[in-house]
């Protein structure tokens, strides 16, 4: 049977379903004796209960069942008969006797444009051994201990207090601590309070005023000034692992001592310097290709990343040790960021399919290996994705779009910008 097809706005389409009462009733006729072969109800013995009775009970939702199976079949029927290629799901409308409409979008037709009109800045790096220092001095600092000293406290010293504090004259929730640790100059506290404990030595005790921010978290406490009186319980120093042979073992270097320490950092670097240019350089492609590329996107789709991305959102605050009532989050939120990865993906698969771009096996193998290279066991992680088409098929989309982007390179306009490590990392 042939359907309409109307054109409502944007994406939008609506077809009109008509239905055979006759053939509706049949099947829920073939349900409900199917059913009552094998149902079981109070007073009657397993598949002996009246057809009347299985009707009376089971009737409505057979009937709801029978009904949404004839709908999806019509609406199979229209699509396919129409050439439609639906995104999304329809939503069914009652439309009169034995007639329903479906209302749904379809995918748009996507054609890239001018992509020599992209302008992509690249930056190029050269891992330095300056870079290589500064690496290593965070991995010392991650390692750093204290041993207990006979001197005054100074910036770096960890020290061991008791406190009490009190505003007006009366104590405040979260103004008494005993044994409290804290690195003097690190920033966990206030500075006035962190500077009034710098220059005691171990069993001296000092009293000194701390007035709160304005924009302090706590808001009882904005503004106030609190009289603290702390004494100081020990005084430790802080000593950083030399970077020698042994703390190249440590870290998992067991030949080859620093050299070969520093031949690893500088690697691991090179490498994510690399995923960083990737990374920026893919973003000012797909938003370049996106400025030249005008199309609408199924609504529908948009939605359901919306709910995606919530319920990724709400399963990682959970498991960070959020309770479930105190997330108080909507989809709404991630509307911008939704509307973005469909158009995306939309977008890129348009291109691909169009230049015939597809995933060849030894770059799809490459991009495993060069993922795995950042754990201890790379030989387990390239196993894993191999393991599960589903995993294998997100580093296939990877590949993907990672020639897409080569493509557009080619043609766009790429200027090389040579910057630091530091600038690269966003730390400087």
């Amino acid at each position: 049977m042939s359907a309409t097809v109307e054109t409502l706005e944007g994406l939008e389409r609506r077809v009109t379903l008509s239905l055979n009462p006759a053939e509706i009733e049949s099947e829920i006729g073939k349900r409900l004796q199917k059913l009552a072969r094998n149902v079981k109800l109070d007073g009657f013995r397993p598949g002996k209960a009246p057809q009347k009775v299985v009707a009376s009970r089971y009737g409505a939702e057979v009937r709801n069942e029978v009904m949404g199976d004839a709908l999806q079949g019509r609406f199979v029927e229209a699509v396919q008969a129409n050439k439609l290629d639906v995104a999304g799901y329809p939503q069914f409308a009652p439309a009169g006797a034995d007639t329903f409409t479906a209302t749904f979008e379809i995918f748009p037709v996507i054609t890239v444009g001018d992509v020599s009109q992209i302008k992509v800045t690249r930056p190029t790096v050269d891992v330095s051994d300056a870079d290589v220092d500064r690496t290593l001095d965070v991995l010392r600092k991650q390692r750093i201990h204290f041993h207990n000293v006979d001197r005054s406290a100074q910036n770096g010293d960890r020290v061991h207090i008791d406190y009490t504090g009190t505003i007006d004259g009366q104590p405040f929730q979260g103004g008494e601590a005993k044994d409290f640790p804290l690195v003097l100059g690190e920033g966990r506290t206030l500075p006035d309070f962190e500077g009034s404990l710098t220059g005691l030595k171990a069993g001296e005790s000092k009293t000194f005023d701390v007035t709160f921010p304005a924009d302090y978290f706590a808001k009882e406490l904005a503004g106030k000034t609190a009289t603290f009186t702390a004494v100081v319980k020990s005084v430790h120093e802080a000593h950083l692992p030399d970077v020698d042979d042994e703390f190249a073992k440590f870290l998992g270097i067991y030949e080859g001592g620093v050299a070969k320490l520093r031949e690893e950092v500088a690697e691991n670097l090179r490498r994510e310097a690399k995923r960083r240019i990737q990374t920026k350089v893919k973003e000012q492609v797909l938003d370049g290709m996106l400025a030249v590329t005008p199309f609408d996107v199924p609504k529908g789709l948009v939605a359901m990343e919306r709910q995606s991305m919530l319920e990724r959102a709400v399963s990682d605050l959970k498991a960070r040790g959020m309770k479930e009532q105190d997330i108080r989050m909507s989809d709404e939120v991630f509307d911008t960021q939704a509307k973005r990865r469909v158009s995306i993906s939309l977008m890129l698969n348009g291109f691909a399919a169009s230049n015939n771009v597809q995933a060849d096996e030894a770059k799809v193998r490459k991009l495993v290996e060069e993922f795995a290279q950042s754990y201890e066991n790379p030989a387990e992680v390239v196993a894993w994705y191999y393991q599960d088409k589903a995993r294998l098929q997100e580093a296939k989309a990877m590949v993907v779009e990672d020639n897409v982007v080569d493509m557009i390179l080619e043609r766009a306009q790429v200027t090389d910008e040579p910057t630091t490590l530091e600038q690269l990392m966003g730390k400087a």
